[in-house]
């Protein structure tokens, strides 16, 4: 882990109902490079929505997110960062029930300057570093949730991004599959230096986090470093 800030947020506010639901309230939070954190609170506490302004899939009223420290506002911006730097991982799988585990993940590369080929080695090395090279020709109704869960991972990391974030990964996996996809992103955080955004409800699991980051009704009210490393 580096002291080097990778993403920032600054007086984030969001509401919702012309104001009458205030799903974010003033939250700065800084993410450094190659640290795992942990973001948990109640349903409600804003969690989703700081993950959905953080990747710039929504924007915020006011406030600003900050990208190594140059503020990002525009739709081209955010969409150059998610192909490049921001990869994300969601608790449904989003996976196209038609394509095999091989071609969900190389949709992530298309619309890049990679030829076919190189998308179809990178997609494959993807899988393999899953654990899901022998279930790369699969649909996905041929697979179990943990090992769809594993291939959303391996679209996520296609691109080796800076920054992963996962909302509540393993919220639909049972707790054998759960704890292989804990441990395969924290082995990933570790091993390769990527920042880890955790969304999960499992204390256990934001225990095994560097940092724990508690948000409640849209505020931040627990900013605390657990490990100097992950476990």
């Amino acid at each position: 882990m580096s002291d080097e800030t990778l993403l920032s947020l600054a007086g984030v506010r969001r509401s919702f109902d012309s104001g009458r639901i205030v799903a974010l309230d003033g939250v700065d939070l800084s993410i450094r490079s190659g640290e795992s954190v942990a973001l948990v609170g109640r349903s409600g506490s804003g969690k989703s929505c700081l993950v959905a302004i953080a990747t710039g899939l929504d924007r915020p009223d006011s406030g600003a997110v900050f990208w190594q420290g140059r503020a990002i506002s525009s739709r081209r911006e955010w969409a150059a960062l998610r192909r490049k730097s921001i990869g994300i991982v969601f608790q449904e799988f989003h996976l196209l029930p038609t394509l095999s585990a091989q071609q969900n993940v190389e949709l992530a590369l298309m619309g890049g300057r990679t030829g076919q080929a190189e998308q179809r080695r990178a997609a494959a090395a993807a899988l393999e570093r899953v654990g899901l090279a022998h279930r790369r020709d699969n649909l996905p109704s041929e697979m179990s949730g943990g090992e769809r869960q594993r291939v959303a991972i391996a679209r996520a990391l296609v691109r080796d991004p800076l920054i992963l974030f996962a909302d509540e990964p393993t919220g639909n996996l049972d707790s054998a599959n759960a704890e292989k996809v804990a441990a395969l992103l924290l082995d990933l955080q570790r091993e390769r230096g990527v920042s880890l955004v955790m969304v999960t409800h499992d204390a256990e699991l934001a225990e095994r986090c560097q940092r724990i980051v508690r948000l409640s009704d849209g505020r931040i009210v627990e900013d605390c470093r657990v490990r100097g490393d992950a476990a």
